[in-house]
């Protein structure tokens, strides 16, 4: 069983294994699993490396993350600014087809919405726009809706899963129209994670619910 000094000390050497970020930057707390993230870095990139990195660690059931982007002087933008680079990367990427995506850009957070056909594309355009300068924050409001009418097959997703380092016996896996469900257990958000990720390329999928919990034995000391 993994103490929650143990899983302290984990997160913040994971954190702190990141090129990205520096320990310093980050505060880490942690009770019963629940992993609290506090501090300022000078970038969105740095704030979603970090909440990545605790993601990863096994152990960690849930994720508070108040980490505030301040930039540094030189590196503050309109919103008007922020919207044009926005708007360039998604030109640039042929990933995201941009003419579906529309843009709102309030003090530096940046929302999208609209609809696409695969759930990869969603996640292209997100991390298009974390790496840009001058952007505090991403909100997606965009909404997957598939061009594709054959039916889902559940083993297709079994055997996906089965194929992957995270996959074990605890997942399982329903399909209803073009929605996939999982359920069962994981032993960390990234598991957890990564395991709709890999639902979400299903053909013709338009919806995942992860209703995978994430279970893990600790030391309540």
């Amino acid at each position: 069983m993994k103490a929650n000094t143990k899983l302290q000390r984990e997160v913040q050497d994971a954190i702190a294994w990141e090129p990205l970020l520096h320990a310093a930057e980050i505060g880490v707390t942690v009770k019963d699993g629940v992993v609290s993230l506090t501090g300022i870095v000078d970038s969105y990139a740095k704030k979603a490396e970090a909440e990545n990195a605790a993601k990863k660690v096994a152990g960690v059931k849930a994720l508070v993350e108040d980490i505030e982007v301040k930039f540094p002087s030189s590196w503050k933008k309109t919103d008007a600014e922020v919207a044009t680079e926005v708007l360039n990367a998604f030109k640039s990427n042929y990933a995201i087809p941009d003419n579906n995506i529309k843009i709102k850009v309030e003090d530096g957070w940046v929302t999208l919405e609209g609809e696409l056909p695969w759930h990869y594309q969603k996640e292209e355009a997100i991390r298009a726009v974390k790496h840009l300068i001058g952007v505090k924050g991403v909100i997606s409001n965009i909404k997957i809706k598939s061009e594709t009418d054959d039916p889902i097959q559940k083993k297709d997703i079994e055997d996906a899963l089965k194929r992957s380092s995270i996959y074990d016996n605890e997942i399982k896996v329903s399909v209803l129209g073009t929605t996939v469900t999982l359920k069962g257990t994981a032993n960390s958000l990234y598991q957890k994670e990564e395991a709709g990720r890999i639902a979400w390329k299903t053909p013709g999928i338009c919806n995942v619910k992860n209703e995978l919990e994430v279970n893990y034995e600790y030391d309540f000391y």
